[in-house]
């Protein structure tokens, strides 16, 4: 483990980011910074944590305010986190913590590196290295990927077994300020192998974890053979949420293949949640679905199907030619903090739907910007009409009021390549949101790109003050 300085605890008492309910956090200050990380693909340069103006009064809206580079090349970051958050507030005991400090794990490298925010959160500094050894040795790991602040500790899913053993993958727990790895959280793992998110359901003491595959499924591109064989992750798991016991195993249908992302309602009472899937073998269409707890098993079921475009072979990357049409590839989703949209990122195709989920059962689609995509390009930014966009809309993050969405365009260097062999180079695109009847449009006036991010791609935001991914609570008004 390395420390670039040392950590003092937390002076955070009363940190006005960690809201009691959801009603709270939609009601709070709009975000006006917004970090995201950047990587290269060819591990040549450093990655980078960026800030980025949110603010639209401010003379720098909309473009990068500073980069905090690694000391490390290779890493590749993906997705980072808050070392606490909302959920802090479930038991009196971490009622000192305070929303500081952003933790960034190397998808590549197993390494962690930890940025404060304080005193100066436009210019974020790192504090911290936590070397992939301390993951592998006390919580037989490698790989991490996602990153959720819990009530009690830091939860880090990771795909890798330790040093990168093709598993089982699973999640790591750590200490919430010192940010030591202190164990593995499953306790009773069942028939859990594959990982990717985990999420919960904090009142009813249940969480949730998806699949995606092992490191060698996964780091050199999708494997054609894995993936017409149907061996990657179709499958949810719901835990008891203390003590790491696996309670239940849903499959969706191996044809239905990588089950990623998870976004539970936000309200503290409910017990239903959305998760995608990126493809099905058998027509190479994408879905949504929604898990609901009945009685004391939940259930689980496809609520959106998105099907692939017909397209000319010329048109298409080797590894699509064959089937003559574009895949969605649904690679993100988000929840609202109010639990009534639910944004949905069709990376093959480039479009962002707008569903209104006031219905969880019933989504109806209200809304879809296309930006990139294989084919066409797609809709170009406003501020550039002649630029077309590589890549396509896949890292999709909300604010907690629900009126803004941003937006990110690369999703692992390994699968650009395959997907955009021409290559990605990165945009941040934020869009409007109408809140009342549906809608979106795209802000000219925001369009970091390019050299704005040193040439590296970037994949994830997180917004100061939350978001409307990165926060569970505890409490209902």
């Amino acid at each position: 483990m390395r420390t670039t300085e040392h950590i003092h605890d937390s002076d955070g008492h009363g940190d006005p980011t960690l809201y009691r309910t959801p009603a709270d956090a939609v009601a709070a200050p709009p975000e006006a910074l917004a970090y995201v990380v950047g990587f290269d693909p060819t591990a040549q340069q450093a990655d980078a944590l960026f800030t980025v103006d949110t603010d639209p009064a401010s003379p720098t809206y909309g473009r990068v305010k500073s980069h905090a580079t690694l000391p490390d090349l290779g890493n590749e970051l993906h997705h980072f986190g808050w070392n606490a958050c909302s959920s802090a507030l479930a038991h009196a005991g971490h009622h000192h913590a305070a929303r500081r400090f952003l933790i960034a794990p190397g998808l590549r490298s197993s390494r962690l590196h930890v940025f404060d925010t304080v005193p100066d959160p436009a210019h974020p500094r790192l504090v911290k290295v936590i070397e992939a050894e301390e993951l592998a040795t006390k919580a037989g790991y490698s790989r991490p990927h996602t990153l959720h602040c819990g009530p009690d500790g830091v939860f880090l899913s990771c795909l890798g077994g330790a040093d990168g053993a093709d598993g089982p993958g699973g999640v790591a727990l750590l200490d919430h300020e010192s940010f030591d790895v202190l164990r593995s959280w499953e306790t009773e793992r069942g028939p859990q192998r594959l990982a990717y998110d985990v999420w919960w359901h904090l009142r009813q003491n249940v969480a949730v974890t998806s699949e995606w595959g092992t490191p060698s499924m996964i780091e050199d591109g999708v494997v054609p053979e894995l993936l017409l064989n149907r061996q990657y992750g179709h499958s949810l798991h719901f835990w008891e949420l203390e003590t790491g016991r696996h309670l239940q195993q849903v499959d969706l249908g191996d044809e239905h293949q990588m089950v990623l992302e998870l976004r539970p309602a936000h309200d503290p009472e409910a017990t239903w949640g959305f998760t995608n899937t990126v493809i099905n073998v058998e027509d190479l269409s994408a879905s949504v679905w929604l898990w609901n707890r009945e009685g004391e098993d939940f259930k689980v079921r496809k609520v959106i199907t998105i099907p692939a475009e017909p397209a000319q072979p010329d048109d298409l990357p080797p590894a699509l030619k064959p089937f003559g049409a574009v895949p969605p590839l649904i690679t993100d989703i988000d929840l609202s903090v109010d639990d009534q949209w639910l944004y949905i990122s069709a990376w093959g195709t480039g479009d962002l739907f707008q569903y209104d989920v006031s219905d969880p059962f019933h989504p109806r689609q209200t809304a879809a910007v296309r930006l990139g995509g294989i084919v066409g390009g797609g809709q170009p930014h406003p501020a550039e009409p002649d630029v077309p966009l590589t890549g396509g809309a896949q890292m999709v993050e909300l604010s907690r009021d629900g009126r803004r969405v941003y937006l990110t365009n690369s999703l692992y260097a390994a699968w650009d390549e395959q997907f955009y062999p021409a290559g990605i180079d990165p945009w941040m695109i934020k869009l409007d949101a109408d809140t009342s009847n549906g809608g979106l449009s795209v802000d000219s006036r925001f369009f970091p790109h390019g050299e704005d991010f040193l040439g590296l791609r970037v994949h994830q935001t997180r917004l100061q003050g939350g978001d409307a991914s990165s926060d569970s609570y505890c409490y209902r008004r």
